[in-house]
C-alpha cells in the first residue's frame, strides 16, 4: 500500500497552503495499491491553513480530555473571585499602583521588594519552558485565557445557533428577525463577558469594593474606564471573531514552541502504522477481510479541533495540544468495536518503536527543575523574609569619628526607615552593644509615613577605655507601636570605628 504525504514546504495561494507531494510507503496487508496524480493533487489541496477567511464551527463532543479541559479552565475562576477575598479586613490581594503598594494577604510588598517579582516571572517561564517539553502545548490547550475564552464564546454559539451545521446555516441563510435576534443575543453575551473580564482585571488594582462604588457613578478615574473598555474590546474581538487566529498569527508563543519540543515530547499524536491505510467501513466486512487500518476516514478528529487541523498529518502549528480530537477518535473506536488509541498522547520516539525514556530521566528537565527550584526558593525566602518597617543604616564617612572634649569618639549615622504597614508610625531607634554606648538623638523618635522611606539621623558615643579596637560591632533596633497595640521591630548590623589602637 502506498499512500501520498505532504512535505510542508507552503506555497500560500488564496486562503489555502498547497502543498507539494511525495510518497511513502506504509505497510499493510492485502498487496499495495498505487494512489494516481489526481489523487495526489485532490488530497493536497484539502490541507490547509485558515487564513481568516472562513469560520470554525468546532464540534463539541464529551470525553475524558473535554472534562479534564473544563476542570483545567476553572483555575480562572480565580481571576473573577479572587478581588472578592478578604484578608484582616482589607482585600486579600490588591495590587495597589498608586500608593506603590502591593498587598499579597499578611504581606506588603513594596517596589524596593520588587526583585521578587523576577523570579516570579522566571519561575512561571520555566514552568512553561517544562510543561512544553515534557506535554507540547499543553498550556495552550488547557489553561491559555485565549484558548479558555474562545471555548466558553463557542459554547454560547452553540447553545443560541445550534451545532455547527446548524450555525453554518444561519450564518449562510438571508437577513430576518430571528437570525438578528440570535446574533444580538449572542455578541450581547460575549460583550458581556469581556466587560466582566476588564471589570475583574481592574479590581485587582482598583480595589473591588472600591470599583463598585466609583464605577458605576462616574467617580473612577480615566484609566480605570480606558482599561474596562480595553479589555472589554480585547476580549470580544479576540475570543468572539479572530479565534484560532490569534494562535496561528498573534501569540508568539506558537512560534517558538517548536524548538521546545524534541522527540520524546507527548503529544497528541495518530498512530500511522495502524490506521493506514485509511478507508470506510463497508457492509459484512470482518477483521479476516479487511483491507484497510482502523482509521475509518470519518474527519471527527479534524470537525472536534478548535484550530481546525487534522492530526493525520502529523505535527503542525495549529495543534495546541488539548485532546480534544483523542476523545473524537476514542467515541468512533468505541462504535465501531476497534481499539482505544488511534490518536492518543505518545511521543515520536514511542510511534516509531524506539525506546521512549521516561519524563523525569531527562536532563533538560532537570536542569529546568533545578531553575523552577531556585525561583521558588528565593521567593518563599523574600516572603518569609518581609517585615513591617526596614530599617538602613549609613554611616557618616568624613569625618569618619569625631573625638569630644572628654576624650570619647563619636560616629554619626543616618538611618532610613520604609514603613510598609497601612497606617503612620512613630518609630524609636535603639543601639545595642558589646560595650556602653551614649545615644544622641534628634527627636525622641522618627515620625514615619506608611509606604514612604523617612531618614533620621543620630550620634553615637563611645568612651576611649571602652574602645578595644579599631571598629565596635553596633546593632540598630527600630521599634514602632502599631494602633492593635502589638509590637514591630526590624534591626540592621553596624559598626562603631575610632582611631587605631
Amino acid at each position: 500500500m502506498r499512500r501520498a504525504r505532504a512535505s510542508f514546504e507552503p506555497e500560500r495561494t488564496g486562503s489555502a497552503i498547497v502543498v507539494d507531494q511525495m510518497s511513502e510507503s506504509f505497510p499493510a496487508s492485502g498487496g499495495a495499491r498505487h494512489a494516481d496524480m489526481d489523487e495526489i493533487y485532490a488530497e493536497a489541496e484539502h490541507w490547509h491553513v485558515n487564513t481568516g477567511n472562513e469560520t470554525i464551527h468546532a464540534k463539541r463532543i464529551p470525553g475524558r480530555w473535554r472534562t479534564i479541559k473544563w476542570l483545567a479552565a476553572s483555575v480562572w475562576l480565580i481571576f473573577f473571585l479572587g478581588p472578592y477575598l478578604r484578608w484582616d479586613g482589607r482585600q486579600a490581594v490588591l495590587f495597589d499602583i498608586p500608593n506603590r503598594q502591593y498587598h499579597l494577604f499578611g504581606a506588603t510588598v513594596l517596589p524596593q521588594d520588587f526583585w521578587m517579582l523576577s523570579l516570579l516571572l522566571l519561575f512561571f517561564a520555566i514552568l512553561l519552558a517544562v510543561a512544553t517539553a515534557l506535554a507540547g502545548r499543553v498550556y495552550c490547550g488547557y489553561f491559555c485565557f485565549q484558548t479558555v475564552w474562545t471555548d466558553v464564546f463557542t459554547l454560547i454559539e452553540e447553545k443560541l445557533e445550534g451545532n455547527p451545521a446548524q450555525r453554518r446555516r444561519l450564518d449562510a441563510a438571508p437577513f430576518s428577525l430571528k437570525k438578528l435576534r440570535t446574533k444580538a443575543i449572542k455578541h450581547l453575551s460575549w460583550a458581556l463577558i469581556g466587560f466582566i473580564t476588564g471589570f475583574s482585571f481592574v479590581a485587582w488594582f482598583y480595589g473591588a469594593d472600591k470599583l463598585w462604588r466609583d464605577f458605576f457613578v462616574g467617580d473612577a478615574n480615566v484609566a480605570v474606564y480606558a482599561a474596562v473598555a480595553l479589555f472589554t474590546v480585547g476580549t470580544y474581538v479576540l475570543a468572539g471573531w479572530m479565534r484560532e487566529q490569534v494562535c496561528f498569527w498573534l501569540c508568539p508563543y506558537a512560534r517558538i514552541q517548536g524548538v521546545m519540543l524534541d522527540r520524546t515530547t507527548v503529544v497528541p499524536t495518530y498512530d500511522e502504522g495502524r490506521g493506514e491505510p485509511r478507508g470506510r467501513m463497508k457492509k459484512g466486512e470482518t477483521e479476516a477481510n479487511r483491507t484497510t487500518g482502523d482509521c475509518v476516514d470519518c474527519s471527527q478528529c479534524v470537525a472536534v479541533c478548535p484550530t481546525g487541523v487534522d492530526i493525520r498529518q502529523g505535527q503542525q502549528e495549529g495543534c495546541i495540544t488539548c485532546g480534544l480530537c483523542i476523545d473524537a477518535c476514542n467515541a468512533v473506536m468505541d462504535k465501531v468495536g476497534r481499539p482505544r488509541g488511534l490518536i492518543r498522547y505518545a511521543s515520536l520516539d514511542e510511534m516509531e518503536g524506539k525506546h521512549a525514556p521516561p519524563m523525569f530521566a531527562r536532563p533538560r528537565v532537570w536542569v529546568y527543575i533545578a531553575i523552577l527550584v531556585i525561583a521558588l526558593s528565593g521567593i518563599i525566602y523574600g516572603l518569609s523574609s518581609l517585615t513591617a518597617i526596614d530599617l538602613k543604616v549609613l554611616h557618616e564617612r568624613a569625618p569618619l569619628y569625631v573625638q569630644l572634649s572628654d576624650g570619647s569618639f563619636q560616629n554619626k549615622y543616618t538611618v532610613k526607615l520604609l514603613n510598609k504597614t497601612n497606617e503612620d508610625l512613630d518609630i524609636a531607634i535603639s543601639v545595642e552593644a558589646d560595650v556602653p554606648v551614649t545615644v544622641t538623638r534628634l527627636e525622641d523618635s522618627i515620625p514615619a509615613k506608611h509606604g514612604e522611606v523617612t531618614p533620621g539621623i543620630l550620634f553615637v558615643k563611645i568612651r576611649r577605655q571602652d574602645l578595644s579596637g579599631e571598629s565596635v560591632p553596633l546593632t540598630f533596633v527600630a521599634t514602632a507601636q502599631l494602633p492593635n497595640g502589638s509590637e514591630i521591630k526590624a534591626s540592621r548590623e553596624s559598626a562603631f570605628f575610632g582611631p587605631t589602637q
